[in-house]
């Protein structure tokens, strides 16, 4: 169902329930507005013929009762007066109905002949008479409803033209979620721009608000798989053409050692193509991640401990010592949270960068800090150009004989953002080898 017919259906049932509430309410209003009127039109009477039974004369009015002729009757009105011992002094028409209360005063209910009636007694000083005046209920109650009936014949009468009003103004109402729906159902694939939502509606804004941040969210995460299919298809381009030459010589080798140096180029281009592959997968999965999904008290030496042993063999290929620091007594390492694999991997690009450029028998040093995890190697200082341009996707310093593709950094500076951690590089105190620092901004 259509938003546009529930609300309509919703305003169908809701009209005819506040119609009904507010002709209850009026038909009370106007009825404690028709009781007043009239209890005090009685009140009037009543008081008007005390004042005039005071001045007869008592003994001429005492003799025979006084019947009001057809022609002075008071409309809608009933009027009776008896004396001391009973006796009717004054009546009308009507007001042969009323009965005789001798110790009533002020306005009492009664059914007289079957039907509902008011009447207000009024005693005399000395008690010395009784005046009655009466009306029926019912001849209240039909001004009652006309005075309803004319209020509701109208409402009635301009039903069809609220109907129209209201499906006009919730079609107009819903006007911006029609345009909304148009320009979406316009817009091509890769239109990834946002809604403007300053002029929209308070209660679609949030909409356009959560699909635009959809839209940021997803343009964010195309420009990632393009950028690693860039990246991708730039890095494999070389590699794939230095082992399709490596192939051809294998292939062309006339002697077993032709073949064997051959094929051991190829061997080390397949490993920097696995390498490649790996450290690119890596690197897009964790750019694709906005936060961690778990963080929990890092285990050091834990962590040390895997990441040292995974690069021990390279450390032995290269003759080089691994070497891990801890704080001196009464101190403790940084007491930070994260995801204990990620940070493996961070700490493994640190040692692995290091061993791989650090001069062969040198050490490689993990010291832990207080405030901070450092990783140094005793190599050349690298110049302050090289050191800004760490981090760089597939940046690597000239003359470099190991192999890597120059992806180690970005990955290990990624898994320090989303840790909420700062990676810098610097050279030592005394002016010599690289050092990356951990730390909190």
């Amino acid at each position: 169902m259509s938003l546009r017919r529930r609300l309509l259906i919703y305003l169908l049932i809701c009209a005819p329930l506040v119609w009904v509430g507010a002709a209850w309410v009026s038909s009370s209003r106007a009825r404690t507005e028709v009781n007043e009127l009239f209890d005090t039109e009685m009140i009037r009477l009543s008081l008007q013929m005390q004042a005039t039974l005071m001045g007869l004369d008592r003994a001429k009015s005492s003799a025979t009762p006084l019947v009001l002729s057809p022609e002075t009757d008071l409309e809608d009105l009933a009027i009776a007066v008896w004396d001391h011992q009973g006796k009717v002094l004054l009546t009308d028409r009507e007001g042969t109905q009323l009965p005789l209360l001798v110790d009533a005063v002020g306005f009492v209910e009664m059914s007289l002949q079957n039907e509902p009636w008011r009447v207000y007694y009024l005693q005399a000083p000395k008690r010395e008479w009784l005046v009655a005046a009466g009306q029926k209920i019912k001849e209240r109650d039909e001004l009652v409803w006309g005075l309803v009936e004319s209020q509701l014949l109208p409402w009635l009468l301009t039903l069809p033209v609220l109907l129209l009003a209201m499906a006009w103004a919730v079609r107009r109402a819903l006007s911006p979620v029609r345009a909304l729906t148009l320009e979406l159902q316009q817009r091509t694939a890769d239109d990834l721009h946002a809604i403007p939502s300053e002029r929209a509606p308070a209660e679609i804004r949030p909409l356009l608000q959560a699909m635009n941040g959809l839209f940021g969210r997803i343009d964010a995460t195309l420009a990632r798989e393009r950028r690693f299919t860039a990246d991708a298809a730039h890095e494999f381009r070389t590699p794939l053409a230095v082992l399709s030459a490596q192939w051809e010589v294998l292939q062309g080798a006339r002697t077993e050692s032709e073949r064997a140096q051959a094929a051991g180029k190829m061997s080390a281009g397949m490993q920097r193509m696995t390498r490649l592959v790996d450290q690119l997968l890596r690197l897009s999965r964790l750019e694709a991640t906005d936060g961690l999904t778990r963080a929990e008290p890092l285990d050091w030496r834990v962590l040390a401990e895997h990441s040292m042993s995974d690069t021990l063999a390279l450390a032995e290929r290269r003759q080089i010592d691994l070497a891990c620091e801890w704080p001196p007594e009464l101190q403790t390492p940084p007491d930070w949270q994260g995801d204990g694999q990620l940070f493996a991997v961070l700490l493994r690009n640190l040692l692995d960068n290091a061993v791989r450029y650090a001069p062969e028998g040198s050490t490689v040093t993990l010291r832990l800090t207080p405030t901070s995890l450092l990783v140094d190697n005793a190599g050349e200082p690298l110049p302050a150009e090289q050191l800004q341009r760490l981090g760089e996707r597939f940046y690597r310093p000239e003359g470099q004989t190991e192999l890597g593709s120059g992806l180690g950094v970005s990955i290990a500076q990624r898994i320090a953002v989303l840790h909420g951690l700062v990676l810098t590089y610097h050279s030592r105190a005394d002016g010599s080898g690289v050092v990356a620092e951990l730390t909190l901004p």
